[in-house]
């Protein structure tokens, strides 16, 4: 079992996590192990590299088998990429079969300082976003396995990256959230272009943390009169108080239309605050 080179988001308070991050002097051991939710699914953050070959494996059976995206052949029936290094990734576990099931990475400051930019960064052009990159993390690469696509362990990953964001003093996050180009048989950006006109009059940023994507979705030459609602996950990002920053960008790999998101914790409604307090507790 190989260990991550690099300091990561560690069990025990005696070192500190990925970053330089620093946990409150007042957490005990306890507080650090991994949060069992329910009792059938169990969330931690990554401590060997073996658990990050997990979860690029589950993102392998996802992105690429299931989606059809194009991914580099590093290794084979996995998902990597030149930001996985830098991240902490967090884990949803079956209890009983061990099996992870749901996986998001977290690029924090400093390790976005190190890689250079963020993934983000290679969709658009996130220049007015600098003021808030000192407490800005990025999150990328969700996914849940087809067998537990429910709510419970979507809550669980929202759950921990909340309490993370808090343990850590940040309170932004930040990401690329990918609607199929695939609808019913075809492919075609008509689905992209319904959701970006409806949520840009409805959950569209301030006009100073807009962005503009590098490989823009061709918009306005498609139908954007679908009768369409977003992708569940956005749906969820938008009831955590998440904002649009900007049109859609074309992943030609992925097959995707991205939207560029952001979330603050000062938005998160009191009802999903609460819930997630008492989780942690």
């Amino acid at each position: 079992m190989k260990e991550i080179p690099s300091p990561t988001f560690d069990l025990s308070p005696i070192h500190l996590p990925r970053g330089s991050l620093h946990p409150g002097s007042n957490q005990t051991q306890a507080e650090f192990l991994p949060r069992r939710v329910q009792s059938t699914i169990e969330v931690s953050w990554a401590k060997h590299q073996d658990e990050i070959r997990e979860a690029q494996r589950l993102r392998y059976s996802i992105f690429a088998d299931e989606m059809g995206a194009r991914l580099p052949k590093t290794i084979e029936g996995h998902d990597i990429d030149v930001f996985d290094d830098y991240c902490e990734h967090l884990l949803v576990r079956d209890v009983a079969s061990r099996q992870v099931i749901g996986t998001y990475r977290v690029l924090t400051p400093v390790q976005a300082k190190r890689a250079g930019s963020t993934y983000s960064d290679t969709e658009f052009d996130l220049t007015r976003l600098r003021s808030l990159r000192g407490r800005m993390v990025e999150l990328g690469r969700s996914c849940v396995h087809i067998d537990h696509r429910h709510g419970g362990v979507i809550m669980a990953l929202w759950g921990a990256l909340f309490e993370f964001m808090e343990r850590n003093r940040l309170d932004t996050m930040i990401g690329c959230a990918s609607i199929p180009m695939l609808h019913n048989g075809l492919v075609t950006g008509d689905v992209a272009a319904s959701i970006w006109h409806q949520l840009r009059q409805t959950h569209l940023a301030d006009i100073q943390f807009h962005v503009r994507p590098r490989l823009p979705l061709p918009i306005e030459e498609m139908d954007h009169n679908l009768p369409i609602e977003p992708p569940a996950l956005i749906k969820g990002y938008l009831r955590l108080g998440a904002k649009v920053l900007g049109a859609p960008a074309w992943d030609p790999d992925f097959n995707t239309a991205d939207l560029p998101m952001m979330m603050r914790t000062a938005d998160l409604p009191a009802r999903y605050k609460k819930h997630f307090t008492a989780g942690a507790q």
